[in-house]
């Protein structure tokens, strides 16, 4: 049962479940053990249902080798944007705590009911404080530190799922 031997749409059905499995932890997270996101990962969140989504389509479709090629890079780019995030996130989290910016007090639902989208975003990565704290840990690793790895793991299988040459009846 080696992976990385099985067809493409079983690749790309594996990597919408991962992806959908992430998300179901995060509102477990948020739900379960009442740890609310700040805006930061509410973005990561975006990039992984949007990843989800590339991937169920692609396995859905079951295209050939160019459409395959073009789910690959269309995951790549959502798993671009989600690791860009997380990588931000990471770095609000590194900072000391005099460097660590104030926090807006505000939701990212309010901000878009509030605010024009060119201002939420500015908004959302000219940081708040709430998304230097860290709550959650596991292996000495804050949760944008997962999701960063998830990022490049998941955009390097679909890369490898929809560039590797097929055999004969191009499984």
């Amino acid at each position: 049962m080696n992976p990385f031997s099985w067809s493409f749409r079983a690749q790309y059905m594996l990597g919408s479940a991962l992806c959908f499995s992430l998300l179901g932890y995060a509102l477990y997270v948020q739900y379960g053990m009442l740890m609310f996101p700040c805006p930061l990962c509410i973005l990561q969140r975006m990039a992984f249902i949007t990843m989800g989504i590339f991937f169920l389509l692609g396995a859905i479709h079951h295209p050939r080798e160019f459409g395959r090629k073009i789910y690959a890079l269309l995951v790549l780019i959502a798993a671009g944007a989600g690791a860009g995030v997380a990588s931000w996130h990471l770095y609000l989290q590194s900072l000391p705590a005099d460097q660590v910016p104030l926090c807006t007090g505000m939701g990212l639902d309010y901000m878009i009911e509030a605010f024009p989208l060119q201002e939420v975003a500015k908004k959302v990565f000219t940081a708040s404080g709430e998304c230097a704290k860290v709550d959650w840990t596991f292996l000495g690793l804050s949760m944008p530190g997962w999701t960063l790895i998830c990022f490049i793991v998941l955009a390097t299988a679909a890369l490898w799922a929809g560039f590797r040459k097929r055999g004969f009846l191009g499984r």
